[in-house]
């Protein structure tokens, strides 16, 4: 019996000590678990509040959508809280073409306080964006600009592939539900904007963009060098020579020419306030940016400024830059094909005033008024 007792009381002594040993395991590596996963919540929680604290995107719905500076280097993510800023009555839209123009000098000339939304390389339909999302936050803008590059006269403008650059538009931003931007805020790009703006905080970094969204983008002036820009210019050949014969197109091919933006622009127009005063300006591009006179690209281009004058009939003034002039001759004008120097810059913002006042080119033929809007009292 004292044997059995034996044995039993060796097993129930073995079970006892494996019992005893488990637990201890389990809570170590529990309390590890435990412990790794309160420095996670933490570094999580001083994220997020380091994220809310700067908000570089103005998500969060009580932030007003406005950062204390614009610090991203892609526009499309920026300009939302420009608008949302209430700061502007009136704005530029287009792409790089028409970046350069000043808003000080257009609340000179026109007497507004105007913001510069121009984004680099934007599509059509990513320009249409920004100004539906102008016209939503400002409802009585009082100056509207449109710089109008030949993309908004593409024939499939309106396709998927033509929609998007590669650079990334966050189309949540540009809707009326705050709430969803959060995704673009709690990332690793927004973490770095964030990081960005503490650092301008602490005067350690300029602001990326002004408040008005305006930039010179160029280099500066004093480091023009003609003949490198003439290498830029005519980086793909000589000068443009006209064709001969040039190239006989039939009222029914014109009529059968589409141009599915020009749909979106006279969305817009159609929802400004009669006492908006509305400009759609062709900018100037080198002539050896240009189709070549006679040839189908020159005929597609009239076309369209002729539908661009259609949809803007009474609405809107029209100003055509972009033709053979004294402005888009000259090499010394352009850093390349595309982009005009600041005085070009100055010339188009004193244009557009002479074109909405009706005081016509002063300096004769360096643009063309293609339809006038009604009087605004």
């Amino acid at each position: 019996m004292d044997k059995f007792n034996l044995i039993a009381g060796a097993r129930r002594a073995m079970e006892r000590a494996v019992m005893d040993s488990v637990p201890v395991n389990s809570r170590a590596w529990r309390s590890m678990l435990a412990q790794a996963a309160l420095a996670f919540v933490g570094l999580v929680g001083l994220t997020a509040a380091f994220l809310l604290a700067f908000d570089p995107y103005g998500a969060a719905p009580w932030s007003g959508g406005k950062p204390p500076a614009l610090m991203d280097l892609n526009q499309r993510f920026m300009y939302p809280q420009v608008v949302r800023s209430h700061r502007f009555d009136s704005a530029v839209f287009g792409t790089s073409t028409i970046r350069l123009l000043n808003p000080d000098r257009i609340d000179q000339l026109f007497g507004v306080r105007s913001a510069n939304l121009a984004m680099n390389s934007a599509t059509a339909w990513e320009q249409s964006r920004i100004a539906d999302l102008f016209l939503r936050e400002t409802p009585h803008p009082k100056l509207i600009i449109m710089g109008l590059d030949p993309l908004w006269c593409e024939e499939d403008a309106d396709s998927p592939a033509k929609r998007l650059t590669f650079r990334a538009f966050p189309d949540s931003f540009y809707d009326d539900n705050r709430w969803n931007d959060w995704p673009h805020l709690f990332n690793l790009k927004g973490l770095e904007v964030a990081w960005r703006l503490a650092a301008h905080q602490f005067g350690l970094m300029r602001e990326r963009l002004g408040a008005n969204g305006y930039e010179v983008f160029t280099p500066p002036e004093s480091q023009y060098d003609l003949q490198k820009a003439r290498s830029h210019i005519y980086e793909g050949g000589g000068p443009q020579s006209a064709l001969r014969p040039p190239v006989q197109v039939s009222g029914e091919q014109r009529a059968s020419w589409r141009f599915p933006a020009l749909d979106w622009l006279s969305s817009l127009l159609g929802r400004l306030p009669p006492e908006t005063r509305a400009v759609l300006v062709f900018p100037p591009r080198h002539v050896n940016g240009q189709d070549a006179e006679g040839s189908l690209g020159k005929a597609r281009d009239a076309e369209c400024k002729a539908r661009v004058a259609k949809v803007a009939a009474g609405r809107a003034t029209v100003v055509d830059f972009r033709f053979p002039s004294a402005i888009t001759r000259r090499d010394e004008n352009f850093w390349d094909s595309l982009h005009y120097r600041l005085p070009i810059a100055e010339r188009i913002a004193t244009g557009l005033h002479e074109a909405v006042k009706g005081g016509g080119d002063r300096d004769g033929g360096v643009y063309h008024v293609l339809e006038t809007a009604r009087a605004v009292n």
